[in-house]
């Protein structure tokens, strides 16, 4: 076998044009013409008459007759029997036995190409079998690899719960001391009662004074020594909250390959196109040399039917040209034979001859028109077998385009998955319950209050405490409180609203999101959560659902389809009004027979029968809304507020999202809360239905510090009927959900009390743990982090 196989890796690319080669021409030393064969017996015997014997001796004597393709072997097949009579049945016989030695020939040729592709059909399943051998391999090694990550992954389970155990230790020290200074700050208080009614024992109170001024001592030491705690547990969760900055840019960073992906994706579906077309091109082609060789086919059939007419009347030219010569010399016998009979013959003679060289030339002008013919042929079938090797090669390249599509699709999902799990992290230790606090500034009516009076609130500037923290005097008295987030009366919507973007996010990855605005009556929270109309005035509802909205359209690119459907009502007295019912308008239902339920499946969900339930599908649709419930909702006027908002405005969005490349399905919730202002009854001044109102909002607000302190506790009995309110947001305080809280504070003087109450309301949710623990955990993750550094 003169022919080797091409590597493998090269996707076959010469497999085709190498079967070609040996279909036209199987072995590299010059083949002997079969047509060249058959012709030399005639051309070399002469006439059949005179040459019959020499054209059988020249058969027997000729070599082995080898094929060079599959044209021989059509000529082998077309060839008949001519030259011989019917009598001369030697000849004939001996043209049979030529014609047998020549199948013979044939039937090798076959047999050796047969074999020559058996060989390669066996080189070709070896290579197959390498190449699944290396396949099995890297399974394995991929394998191995699995194995060593969820190693991996068990050990950090390990350290996580160790972390755990340490931090439930330090949590249960923490409980002590603070039970111990309760219990001195007790004792103080009941010393100083008896300094007050045993006044005339001088001597005892001065004692007693000394004895409780060391013990004072020994509280602010301890006092000291709690702060020092909690400065090191804010620097603790501001490294983590740089973690989280990086984990961010990891995630833009991902974002950035996810999009190069898909423009990746775009370039190779143009090619993909573009190749279809290369592809469409190369079968008209092929279907165009198919069609030029069949007319090839159809020429050189004419041309063999003209050659034999030629050989006809060449062999009946020489056989008048014989029997002229036999003439010839019977007349030059004849001696009565006049002379110009013999010149009238001679003449006759002349004119065959020249009709013989004349044929003679035609038949050599044919032999090199077949001879153009069979080249152009094999022309056509050159440039067929290039187009299916052309071809082929465009299926490999397609094949193995779509391949690496189907894995960066693969990959963006997978990185898509990664980006979900990373941000439900991150917010998990941030806390599923978080507080964030925000200062109104003061406004041109608040007369009560001048520069010194608005003073009495100030932030710390420390490292630790930037932005986290708030130091309000009251009475010479200065109280510091810490929160997750503290925004001062210069924040802007836009930072309030950067700072929960991430919890929106959470929404839209199938979690159940919960937002509210807690504070006194006139405090902003309805600023807060709706804003007012400007573009740098939007609230926290409408920059929500328009980044819900401009999310969703990102994602359709990677197949997901995003449905929302939106609700909007008012818990008014404990009693719950549909805020989007047809017909309402200044707090007046038209169908007030309504019975609003609040119904809880065990999947989690929460319907509330017979409230109005509207599909939305871009902003313009939410925005209508929330203008029409903003008129219908139930306002009043007091002493604290001219517009207080007397009813809890909940915001539902109820998220439902489908990918059908991946199969993924998602349900996610959004609550967005415009509670009613706590507000103090000898201060507000409020009678008959306002004082209705107030003692409802008192006791509903009460009821939700009750819930969240119960969860904290991990009470078998939460109170959750207690309340309209409380029982609508079972579902969002507790399990995997995230809540946020917004207390909204006055900084003028005269609500220094209402400040106080709500900032202490807040510091008691904030020192709760729902979910994940996630100081202690961020603190312990940042020691862990320092020991393996």
């Amino acid at each position: 076998m003169a022919s080797s196989l091409p590597p493998r890796s090269s996707y076959q690319k010469k497999e085709n044009a190498g079967l070609a080669r040996r279909e036209m021409g199987y072995r590299s030393t010059p083949r002997r013409n079969v047509l060249s064969a058959l012709n030399n017996g005639e051309a070399n015997g002469g006439t059949p008459a005179d040459g019959g014997g020499a054209a059988g001796g020249a058969a027997e004597a000729a070599p082995v007759i080898e094929f060079s393709g599959r044209e021989d072997v059509e000529r082998l097949l077309a060839e008949k029997m001519k030259g011989k009579s019917k009598n001369d049945f030697k000849g004939r016989v001996d043209q049979m036995s030529d014609y047998i030695k020549k199948l013979r020939a044939c039937i090798r040729w076959y047999i050796e190409l047969e074999d020559a592709y058996l060989v390669e059909q066996e080189k070709l399943r070896g290579a197959m079998d390498s190449e699944n051998a290396r396949h099995t391999e890297l399974e394995t090694q991929l394998s191995n690899a699995i194995e060593e990550l969820k190693a991996a992954n068990l050990d950090l389970t390990r350290r996580c719960e160790s972390l755990e155990e340490s931090f439930n230790k330090e949590k249960s020290e923490k409980l002590i001391a603070m039970e111990s200074y309760e219990k001195e700050k007790h004792e103080r208080e009941s010393a100083e009662s008896s300094r007050d009614v045993l006044t005339v024992d001088l001597e005892r109170v001065t004692h007693d004074a000394k004895r409780f001024s060391e013990q004072l001592k020994m509280v602010q030491d301890t006092n000291k020594r709690l702060q020092e705690y909690n400065t090191s547990l804010q620097q603790y969760n501001s490294n983590l909250q740089a973690d989280a900055s990086k984990s961010g840019e990891t995630i833009s960073k991902l974002q950035k390959e996810k999009s190069a992906m898909m423009e990746t994706m775009a370039i190779l579906r143009e090619s993909n196109s573009s190749m279809g077309n290369q592809l469409e091109s190369s079968r008209v082609s092929q279907q165009e040399a198919i069609r030029v060789k069949e007319e090839l086919r159809k020429e050189v059939e004419c041309l063999r039917v003209e050659l034999k007419q030629v050989r006809d009347d060449r062999d009946h030219s020489v056989i008048q040209l014989n029997s002229l010569n036999i003439e010839l010399t019977n007349y030059k016998e004849e001696i009565g034979k006049t002379s110009k009979e013999c010149e009238s013959f001679r003449t006759k003679v002349s004119k065959l001859e020249e009709t013989c060289n004349t044929q003679q030339e035609q038949i050599q002008t044919f032999q090199k028109q077949l001879a153009v013919a069979t080249e152009k042929l094999k022309l056509a079938d050159v440039t067929a077998i290039e187009a299916m090797t052309g071809y082929e090669e465009q299926k490999e390249k397609i094949k193995y385009l779509e391949e690496r599509l189907a894995q960066a699709e693969s990959q963006i999902v997978e990185g898509d998955e990664l980006r979900k799990k990373l941000h439900n992290t991150i917010l998990e230790l941030k806390g599923n319950i978080r507080v964030f606090c925000r200062v109104r500034p003061l406004l041109r009516f608040d007369g009560d209050s001048n520069g010194s009076e608005g003073a009495s609130i100030s932030f710390p500037t420390s490292v630790e405490s930037t932005g986290r923290a708030i130091d309000l005097i009251n009475q010479g008295q200065k109280l510091s409180f810490s929160y997750d987030k503290v925004f001062d009366h210069n924040a802007s919507q836009e930072d309030v609203f950067v700072e929960i973007s991430q919890l929106v996010q959470s929404a839209l990855d199938g979690y159940k999101v919960c937002i509210f605005a807690y504070g006194q009556t006139g405090s902003g929270k309805t600023y807060t959560m709706m804003g007012k109309p400007g573009i740098d005035q939007k609230g926290i509802i409408p920059r929500s659902l328009e980044q819900i909205f401009k999310t969703s359209r990102f994602l359709e690119s990677q197949g997901w389809n995003y449905s929302m459907q939106a609700s909007m009502l008012e818990i008014y007295n404990e009693t719950i009004r549909d805020l989007l019912v047809p017909g309402r308008s200044n707090g007046f239902e038209m169908t007030p027979n309504k019975q609003y339920t609040i119904k809880h499946d065990p999947h989690g969900n929460t319907t509330v029968s017979e409230l109005t339930i509207i599909d939305v599908f871009g902003i313009t649709d939410v925005t209508s809304l929330l203008e029409k419930a903003s008129q219908s909702r139930s306002v009043g006027k007091t002493q604290m507020n001219e517009q207080s908002s007397r009813s809890h405005f909940v915001f539902t969005l109820k998220i439902s999202g489908s990918n059908e490349n991946t199969g993924q399905h998602v349900q996610g919730v959004l609550n967005l809360i415009d509670l009613a202002g706590s507000e103090r009854l000898a201060k507000s001044g409020s009678t008959g239905d306002r004082l209705k109102e107030t003692q409802s909002i008192n006791k509903s607000l009460s009821a939700l510090s009750d819930v969240i302190f119960a969860i904290a506790k991990g009470d078998d009995h939460v109170p959750f009927r207690n309340s309209k309110l409380t029982y609508l947001l079972q579902p969002c305080l507790g399990g995997d959900s995230k809540a946020l809280m917004f207390v909204n504070i006055s900084p003028e003087a005269s609500s220094v009390g209402e400040t106080i109450c709500s900032l202490r309301f807040a510091s008691r949710v904030n020192a709760c743990e729902i979910g994940i623990p996630r100081r202690q955990t961020q603190a312990r993750s940042f020691d862990s982090r320092l020991s393996y550094g």
